[in-house]
């Protein structure tokens, strides 16, 4: 019998612990149990990691008491948490923490008693007879598949090329081979028709796992997923962590998007979590997109993932024709500056008067991006953050959409008392309100994180879209993906350049994506579709290629300016950003810090420090430092090395990102 137990917490900090195994515990006791045992002055709860005859200290405290019958953490899941541990900057405890659900990290064994019910009283599809294409596609992932292969396949097919059947139908035989699946989304709200394509299919083998879900619910989908009721696995990006022990296949829709990443400790990327995953269960992970993230088409490129392209829609329907509309021509011929162009109104006109319906897209909520002074110059920001201050027309009110600061507009100048006070940009709420007043007839709904937050109220606004209750919606992001409805004819952008312009090497990419995926919601019914692309920028590439469906030949421009600047897909970034109340000891705390860093490792790639873009939020002032390097684990080493023997000063906070989305 072993004496000690290595116990993991979910602290920030980079070790494992022994504690003495109580004799009355010691048949109880197991890796991947979780354990009460005294930290510090509190009891907190530990993971059991492994067992010793020996401790790594004389004074050795016992373990209070085993939480779990049966361990909760699979040797898997040991082994993907301490990859994260080693790749993410973070502890193994807090690794584990992000694996299980929240509603039980305290020490609960279960939440709630009721019995999830499952859905039930949809209609059964059946599967679709496959394209040359698809099928094509089917058999290279089928065949690793049946060897217990691990592969990555890029599943670049262009918008409605039909990726979801390709997975269905892959995911159908991974099944009949008695193995599980997980399939990720972006954000589950978004995707609702992704989900009800998935139950139609395969019923109640279907869990799904989302932050929506209260913790009872969410606990017993879990429960439901490692007791092996439910075999497939819908969810965001801790889906990814679901408890299988027989998994055979993770696909990774929509493979581009930002929400993959995790905001908070630990940050890491859920597609390179999935592949380590897929790599310890010998099995493929399919990444699907129709704008595949750089780092990914690099590595399909250099021969580390297989490309496997689907060029044709489904039906053999036309891509949406794309026209760009110079809005600085517009600018010239028109006295005021005007949110929608001619063409862009007459196209609207012309599908209302169709019975069709459009969808309007701008990538700013709001009224107004700006109140400004034209006698002083003084634009109205925000008290705690270093942004502009939005004016919401719903609520009268100037918003901070950082901190949620809140405050009346003025009537005349805080600064110079003059009343020269002018609302200036747009948002979603001056769309709508200006499309109304053109086209006072039509039936249209505004879908922004606004008008979204209700629980439901996504799933209304989508579905009285998809009644035909309303002809024109107008939207954020929100509504550029996954969704699929044929009387989709038109689609407006009212402004391309928002995303362009933004301090980021990723900006570009973005824009292409975006402009893409919006693109792909038109055209996808009988009637074919259109898209109306409003820029200041129409020479832009990323502008320029998403008009022509085009993403070989955007990455080809983008890719030789990441290797000049040397950003990713050819070097990892480590993003350290120093942050306290006060500008010069933040400053001066993260020069310090970055000479520490280069002090340790004269091979070290370090830019900075630097103001961060967004320089001061809610009431702090933030620096950012920039590690480059081609080897994320010894990044991570270097650093947790100078963290440890750095001497910050009181109040100042410092947070580590690796392979951050934004600067």
């Amino acid at each position: 019998m072993s004496k000690f137990a290595e116990v993991a917490i979910a602290l920030p900090i980079d070790r494992v612990f022994h504690y003495a195994i109580p004799e009355k515990y010691s048949s109880q006791i197991a890796v991947g149990k979780r354990v009460f045992v005294p930290f510090q002055t509190r009891s907190v709860v530990g993971y059991v990691v492994g067992l010793s005859e020996e401790a790594d200290v004389k004074e050795v405290k016992e373990i209070a008491s085993v939480i779990d019958a049966e361990p909760i953490v699979s040797k898997e899941m040991l082994a993907l948490t301490r990859w994260i541990k080693d790749n993410y900057f973070c502890s193994w405890g807090e690794a584990i923490g992000a694996s299980i659900p929240a509603g039980i990290k305290k020490g609960k064994v279960s939440i709630g008693s009721r019995i999830l019910a499952r859905s039930e009283g949809f209609a059964r599809s059946v599967p679709h007879v496959l394209t040359q294409e698809q099928s094509k596609a089917l058999r290279l992932i089928v065949d690793c598949i049946d060897k217990r292969e691990h592969k990555v396949f890029l599943l670049h097919g262009i918008t409605s090329s039909g990726k979801t059947e390709v997975y269905l139908q892959a995911i159908d035989h991974v099944l009949a081979k008695g193995m599980q699946a997980i399939m990720l989304v972006p954000e589950i709200s978004l995707t609702p028709q992704t989900i009800d394509r998935f139950v139609s299919r395969f019923g109640e083998h279907v869990a799904v796992l989302h932050s929506k879900l209260t913790p009872a619910k969410r606990f017993l989908e879990w429960a439901n997923i490692r007791d092996g009721k439910a075999r497939i696995v819908v969810g965001a990006r801790s889906a990814v962590f679901s408890p299988m022990d027989k998994l055979g296949l993770i696909i990774i829709d929509e493979e581009h998007e930002t929400t993959y990443k995790q905001d908070d400790v630990p940050r890491y990327h859920a597609r390179d979590v999935a592949e380590e995953r897929a790599r310890l269960n010998n099995c493929p992970l399919i990444l699907g997109t129709a704008t595949p993230s750089l780092e990914s088409y690099y590595k399909a490129k250099k021969g580390d993932y297989v490309l496997v392209k689907l060029t044709k829609r489904i039906d053999e329907r036309l891509l949406p024709k794309v026209k760009i509309v110079d809005m600085r021509m517009e600018l010239a011929t028109r006295k005021r500056i005007a949110i929608f162009s001619k063409i862009l109104l007459d196209a609207i006109d012309k599908t209302l008067k169709a019975a069709k319906q459009a969808i309007i897209f701008l990538n700013r909520r709001g009224f107004s991006t700006f109140v400004n002074c034209k006698k002083c110059g003084l634009v109205l920001k925000c008290k705690r953050c270093d942004t502009v201050l939005v004016y919401h027309y719903d609520s009268k009110k100037l918003l901070c959409h950082y901190c949620g600061y809140k405050t009346e507009p003025p009537n005349i100048c805080p600064k110079c008392r003059s009343g020269y006070i002018r609302y200036f940009g747009i948002g979603t709420e001056r769309v709508e309100s200006e499309i109304s007043h053109v086209f006072s007839h039509a039936r249209i709904a505004r879908m922004d994180s606004d008008t979204t937050v209700k629980r439901g109220s996504h799933d209304r606004i989508l579905g009285e879209f998809k009644s035909g209750n309303v002809n024109l919606l107008v939207g954020t992001q929100m509504i550029a993906k996954g969704l699929d409805f044929p009387q989709v004819t038109l689609v407006g952008v009212v402004s391309a350049d928002v995303t362009l312009n933004l301090p980021d090497f990723r900006s570009s990419e973005r824009t292409f994506n975006l402009l893409t995926q919006v693109a792909g919601r038109a055209g996808r019914g009988e009637d074919g579709g259109e898209v109306i692309v409003q820029t200041y920028a129409p020479h832009h590439y990323a502008i320029l290629t998403a008009a022509k469906h085009d993403y070989e030949k955007f990455y080809e421009e983008e890719i030789i300016a990441r290797k000049e600047l040397l950003f990713p897909p050819f070097v990892n970034l480590i993003k350290i950003t120093v942050r306290a109340r006060n500008d010069e000891l933040t400053l001066k705390t993260a020069t310090v810090f970055a000479e520490a860093i280069r002090a340790a490792d004269k091979d070290a790639l370090v830019g900075g420090p630097a103001p961060a873009p967004i320089s001061r939020m809610r009431g702090y002032f933030r620096y950012n430092i920039i590690l480059k390097g081609h080897d994320k684990a010894a990044m991570c080493a270097l650093l947790k090395k100078v963290l440890g023997a750095f001497r910050k000063p009181h109040g100042v906070l410092i947070a580590v990102d690796v392979d951050p989305i934004a600067m």
